[in-house]
C-alpha cells in the first residue's frame, strides 16, 4: 500500500479508539519499550503526542527515563526549513503548543544532534522492514539523517507491521526497532 493510503487508513484507525484504549496501549507500548537494549545509553529523544491527533501517549515512556535518570530531549519545530531544534526537558521547561497542536519547549538548553543515543519516533505506520509512514513532511528523516550511525530508532505504534509500504524514498531512514502494545518488532 502506498504511504497516502496508509495515512488515511491508519488515521481512521486512531480515531475510533478510546481514550481508555489510549492510554492502555500507550501504557502496554512503554512496558515492552523496557525490554529493549538501549538502558545503558544516555541521551533519549521523545516526542510530546498531539492527542489531537490521537499518537501514542509518551508520558509512561517519559517516567521510564526519569526514574533510569536519563537525559531527555524533545524538540521545535521550524515548518518553513522542515529542521528540528532539540532542547534538553528539565523541570523548569515551558511547553506550548505551536499552531499544528505539536507541545513543544519554548526554549532552554540545546543539544546537539549528534549527542543522541536513541529516537522515538512517531509514526502513523510501519512495516516488516523497518519503513514508516509519518505525517509526510519529512521532520523526522532529516533529524534522523544528523543523527550518528549508531543512534537507535525507534518507532511507536498502536497498530501492527504491514506487510510493506510501497513509494519508499531514498530519504527515507528506516527504524531499528518498532514497539506496539503487543510486540517489539527489530530490523
Amino acid at each position: 500500500m502506498l504511504k497516502k493510503e496508509l495515512r488515511q487508513k491508519y488515521k481512521a484507525l486512531r480515531n475510533q479508539l478510546s481514550e481508555e484504549d489510549l492510554e492502555e496501549m500507550s501504557l502496554a507500548i512503554a512496558n515492552k519499550v523496557l525490554t529493549i537494549p538501549i538502558w545503558e545509553k544516555t541521551y533519549f529523544h521523545i516526542f510530546l503526542p498531539i492527542t489531537e491527533h490521537k499518537e501514542v501517549n509518551t508520558e509512561f515512556i517519559l517516567h521510564l527515563l526519569s526514574g533510569k535518570d536519563k537525559e531527555i530531549i524533545i524538540s521545535k519545530s521550524n515548518f518553513e526549513t522542515r529542521e528540528m531544534t532539540h532542547f534538553l526537558l528539565t523541570e523548569n521547561t515551558k511547553i506550548k503548543k505551536n499552531q499544528y497542536n505539536i507541545p513543544e519547549p519554548v526554549d532552554g538548553l540545546e543539544v546537539p544532534t549528534r549527542k543522541i543515543d536513541v529516537v522515538f519516533v512517531p509514526l502513523l505506520a510501519f512495516d516488516k522492514t523497518g519503513h514508516r509512514a509519518g505525517y509526510g513532511k519529512g521532520f523526522y528523516d532529516k533529524f534522523l539523517k544528523e543523527c550518528k550511525p549508531e543512534t537507535v530508532k525507534i518507532g511507536l505504534s498502536f497498530f501492527e507491521a504491514e506487510e510493506r509500504i510501497d513509494g519508499i524514498f531514498e530519504n527515507d531512514v528506516k527504524l531499528d526497532y518498532c514497539v506496539t502494545p503487543n510486540e517489539v518488532y527489530q530490523f
